[in-house]
């Protein structure tokens, strides 16, 4: 069982509020993107340059959050909070692309790793912090 009769909302309230500062971060890091590096070192490169930032944006603040809550987590609660982050955020990207015209596929082409797209690694960063430094930090 994973605990799942102890998740209590309070919970996940200030995990909101954390997602909602990396989406702040994540709208920035697009802003560098388009300014900065894909003029500087091209698109693939400035979009790789990119999600690596992000990724280690969302480590820092999710190791942040974790180490500074006074919430003791139980497991579920943290796989429930990675399942929430990625959700919230790969929703966002699906409303921002229909809000900007942006084919469905071509939002999906972001996730394509065959093709060589790294973006993937976003989702994946928001699934598994929870756990990793909520489950670690608390040990």
């Amino acid at each position: 069982m994973l605990g799942l009769e102890s998740i209590t909302p309070r919970a996940f309230l200030y995990p909101l509020g954390v997602w909602a500062v990396m989406a702040v971060v994540a709208v920035i890091n697009g802003g560098l993107r388009e300014t900065v590096l894909i003029p500087r070192v091209g698109e693939h490169t400035g979009h790789v340059v990119s999600t690596a930032l992000l990724v280690a944006a969302i480590l820092l603040v999710s190791f942040a959050y974790f180490s500074w809550t006074p919430i003791d987590y139980a497991q579920a609660e943290l796989v429930l909070i990675g399942v929430l982050w990625t959700v919230l955020t790969v929703g966002f990207e699906f409303v921002v692309g229909y809000v900007e015209g942006t084919p469905v596929s071509v939002t999906l082409g972001q996730y394509n790793v065959l093709a060589g797209e790294v973006w993937i690694a976003v989702p994946f960063a928001l699934l598994v912090s929870p756990l990793l430094f909520g489950w670690y930090l608390s040990t």
